[in-house]
């Protein structure tokens, strides 16, 4: 195959997608994702408009400092303000100044746009069009035109929009690209009028779309399906309003399914790292639910899916999850059957025989626990702990005998808290007193201050999130609450479950909970299969 047929990827995380709210990326943030998407296979990485901040400016003359293996970098900006005033045009000369192989463009492509907001002619704006891509063209500089609201405009008045197509085209753009820059197109339009464009372009063409119509994917799968070669997104799909099309669910797309090649070698068992490492240094929560790369992607809940998984995962999984550099996953909840905990006992390395009594009476302690407002498939550290003691393989390192608050405060803004615990340690009583911010922290500090001599390693284990959630909504403030906290030592992270009318009695639960986790993990190196 050609290099002409196979499908050049071009991201725009770093422009596109950091106009997302929320979005903010530093320098060293957007050299650091340039990196790793060098590495992951994509062709073209948009890294910003140099003519509108100093950051995007600076951020081209440092890319440059890079040793990037595969990957071009390019500018974006827009085509001149006036066609008669194209060599000195502000925004084209700092597109030059970038001194990046490729500028990405945008014209306008809808009559409504250069009409009311440029105030052009037909003639005037192609001509606008023609000069500036022209005058890039001309320095030396690959051009790729994004024909702005390119479906919008063709469906207004196609004669315009390819008229304003044939003019990037005479200015020696290297590619030419659709836009459905209001995200509001249909799978079938997108289609349709792809075709016929590629009838009559003879440049190739590209995709870009927006997700305002939850269609960012399936349009730009459609636009490939019509003949498109390039395609631009975001990693997560991230960007403006409802993001762009998500990169990470079109490139598996794209080979997995429509095994169309692409012109790198695209890394795809490391697209879910990227995904995460995108999110992490956005500071965005991670999709759990996202198609391919996300937690809950291979994730199986219902008994009867996980006796089939355990059979043949093609039962219920569309892929193979190692294929995108994801991991399956079995949830214990009260929808699970024996299948569910015999899967996560092997999972922790625990091997059940085939007695099946023993699996049904846990599945109905399980399922008698969610029932009570317990939620396993969070907390997979409490339900490690309940499972092996149930079998006989653990107890308790230490256990909470008595637990008293004294919480103050008044109206100068002052407050305080104090937890007085009462705690056995291998039946020596420890009875100790701390403060803290709020009662949670004030509970975490006296259980650390009591049992750090028995267990000095604890004091690697911390906080890292805390949730509180109420159950019932018709009880009102005696509804039970569930608290779901997940605690790090540096090296793992571990969630654990507590559940109570009494939120600080939920919370001692969790916390309990959290500990005893770590300390069975230090303390049991050598975890012994198991028979019943």
């Amino acid at each position: 195959m050609s290099d002409l047929n196979k499908i050049e990827l071009f991201d725009t995380t770093l422009r596109d997608g950091t106009q997302g709210e929320g979005v903010n990326l530093s320098i060293t943030d957007k050299l650091l994702i340039t990196e790793r998407m060098d590495e992951f296979g994509i062709d073209i990485i948009e890294g910003g408009w140099p003519g509108s901040n100093p950051k995007d400016e600076e951020y081209f003359q440092k890319v440059k400092l890079l040793k990037l293996k595969n990957a071009q970098i390019t500018a974006f900006g827009s085509t001149a303000r006036f066609p008669d005033k194209i060599e000195s045009d502000n925004n084209l000369n700092k597109l030059v100044e970038a001194g990046t192989p490729y500028v990405s463009i945008f014209g306008k492509t809808w009559r409504f746009h250069s009409k009311e907001s440029l105030g052009l002619t037909d003639s005037e704006n192609a001509d606008l069009i023609f000069k500036s891509v022209k005058y890039l063209r001309d320095n030396g500089i690959k051009v790729i035109f994004d024909a702005e609201h390119f479906f919008d405009g063709y469906k207004d008045d196609s004669t315009f929009a390819i008229k304003m197509l044939l003019a990037a085209e005479a200015g020696g753009a290297e590619t030419i690209v659709l836009c459905d820059t209001n995200g509001g197109s249909l799978p079938h339009e997108i289609s349709s009028i792809t075709r016929e464009v590629n009838g009559l372009i003879s440049r190739p063409l590209g995709i870009h779309c927006h997700n305002d119509g939850e269609l960012g994917v399936a349009n730009t799968l459609a636009a490939v399906e019509a003949g498109v070669v390039h395609i631009q997104g975001t990693i997560n799909g991230v960007g403006e309003r409802c993001g762009n099309a998500n990169l990470c669910s079109i490139i598996p797309n794209i080979i997995l399914k429509m095994k169309k090649q692409t012109k790198s070698d695209v890394q795809l068992a490391h697209i879910s790292s990227i995904s995460n490492y995108v999110f992490e240094l956005m500071n965005l929560v991670p999709n759990s639910r996202a198609a391919f790369v996300g937690k809950s992607a291979f994730a199986h809940k219902g008994g009867i899916h996980v006796s089939s998984v355990l059979k043949d995962s093609r039962m219920y999984e569309h892929i193979s999850p190692a294929e995108v550099g994801n991991k399956q996953r079995v949830i214990v909840s009260d929808l699970s059957g024996q299948s569910n905990i015999r899967y996560k006992a092997k999972e922790l390395g625990i091997n059940l025989t085939q007695q099946k009594e023993f699996s049904k009476n846990f599945v109905q302690n399980i399922k008698s626990l969610e029932y009570e407002g317990f939620q396993f498939d969070g907390a997979e550290a409490s339900f490690e702990l309940l499972l092996r003691e149930e079998l006989g393989e653990q107890s308790k390192f230490f256990m909470i005998k008595y637990a008293k608050m004294n919480v103050m405060f008044d109206d100068n803004g002052t407050d305080y808290c104090e937890a007085v615990l009462k705690v056995e340690v291998d039946g020596v009583e420890e009875h100790t007193a701390a403060d803290g911010d709020g009662p949670v922290n004030a509970l975490d500090n006296a259980l650390r201050k009591a049992i750090t001599r028995f267990y000095p390693e604890i004091n690697k284990v911390h906080l890292i999130d805390y949730k509180v959630r109420v159950l019932g909504d018709s009880d009102g403030t005696a509804a039970k609450v569930r608290v779901l906290i997940e605690s790090s030592d540096g090296e793992q992270t571990w969630s654990t479950v507590g559940v109570s009318e009494n939120i600080i009695k939920a919370s001692l639960q969790a916390i309990t909970d959290s500990i005893n986790f770590k300390l069975f993990n230090m303390h049991s190196l050598n975890k012994l299969d198991v028979k019943v």
